[in-house]
């Protein structure tokens, strides 16, 4: 990873800084302007995020002569291309696309970025080397390379919106040190059985690409995402919804499955539940001022669908959480 980054440093310049593993690269010269993201993780897995801009079209060849490794890509915005050698056929993976390639030894990956196209693509990479039956690499290759380790291998999957915000949770991280190394192993380590789970699933369903949804859709259902979790505590309804978005409901009920697996309705619920969690163990607020702050007026219906969700009463929670930091 440290040699990586420091090619990507010597041929794009920037301001590269390490910690806990950790390698960002800031970028704004005549190349492009962005940030490269890079970690390594345990058992041969490391993690790459382009999020980026850059001025001119531009080809990244990638090579392990030695190794044979798993790449699963996944881009949420913009389109990245792909073709094992120059000469090969290309194809694109688009936003909201998952990809997973495999190649023979020394087959080289050509990666080709648009200019002037705004892009943010990630890489996750698992050496398969180990005879470890047990192991996640062994299973892995098991899975992908099938029979034959001398064949190369392109899966493009189906839209995924559950990826999409995974990355964003990726990249909302705020700690620092320790618990913001281990969050992101953490989150990696989700998204990578994320991508599986998509090969999975477009197997056994015939790999349907895009349901009814466009991609313009799909970035729509994102911001009408991001609204709900910033107006949660708002008596925010289907029709404002579609009105100000300019989506029909059956389009917001299938984005928000695609991407949340609940209804809409079902996902402000939520929203609000969670928010009403961390304000139970967070500050001093009554259980009435809970259900006040995040929208609600019923507290007994808050007290039942708080306790389908964490298995306790309101009232239970917060005196345990008192409880706990009396006893700290």
């Amino acid at each position: 990873m440290k040699a990586t980054f420091q090619q990507l440093k010597t041929t794009f310049g920037g301001e590269l800084t390490i910690s806990m593993n950790e390698h960002i690269l800031k970028i704004d010269s005549d190349f492009g302007k962005g940030v490269i993201k890079g970690v390594p993780l345990k058992e041969g897995i490391s993690f790459l995020e382009f999020d980026m801009i850059f001025y001119s079209d531009l080809v990244l060849s990638i090579n392990t002569p030695d190794k044979n490794p798993i790449y699963f890509t996944y881009c949420s915005k913009g389109e990245l291309g792909h073709s094992f050698g120059s000469n090969g056929a290309k194809r694109t993976l688009e936003s909201f696309q998952t990809g997973i390639l495999t190649s023979r030894k020394a087959e080289e990956n050509i990666l080709y970025f648009n200019k002037n196209q705004k892009l943010k693509t990630t890489l996750i990479t698992v050496q398969t080397v180990g005879d470890d039956s047990d192991s996640l690499k062994t299973k892995l290759r098991e899975t992908f390379f099938k029979d034959s380790v001398g064949d190369n291998f392109v899966y493009i999957g189906s839209h995924n919106l559950k990826i999409s915000e995974k990355i964003d949770q990726l990249n909302a991280i705020k700690q620092e040190g320790l618990v913001r190394s281990l969050l992101v192993q953490g989150l990696v380590h989700v998204i990578l059985a994320l991508e599986i789970q998509q090969h999975s699933d477009d197997s056994e369903n015939g790999n349907q690409k895009t349901g009814s949804l466009t991609v313009s859709e799909m970035e729509t259902i994102k911001e009408v995402s991001r609204f709900v979790n910033d107006n949660s505590d708002s008596q925010i309804t289907i029709t404002q919804l579609y009105a100000q978005f300019g989506l029909s409901p059956s389009k917001l009920q299938e984005g928000f499955k695609l991407m949340h697996g609940h209804t809409v309705t079902e996902y402000i619920r939520e929203v609000r539940i969670e928010k009403a969690e961390s304000l139970l163990k967070n500050t001093d607020m009554n259980i009435s001022e809970v259900v006040y702050t995040i929208g609600l007026t019923s507290r007994s219906y808050f007290s039942k669908i708080f306790k389908e969700k964490y298995n306790c009463s309101p009232k239970d929670y917060k005196f345990a959480q008192r409880d706990m930091a009396m006893s700290a």
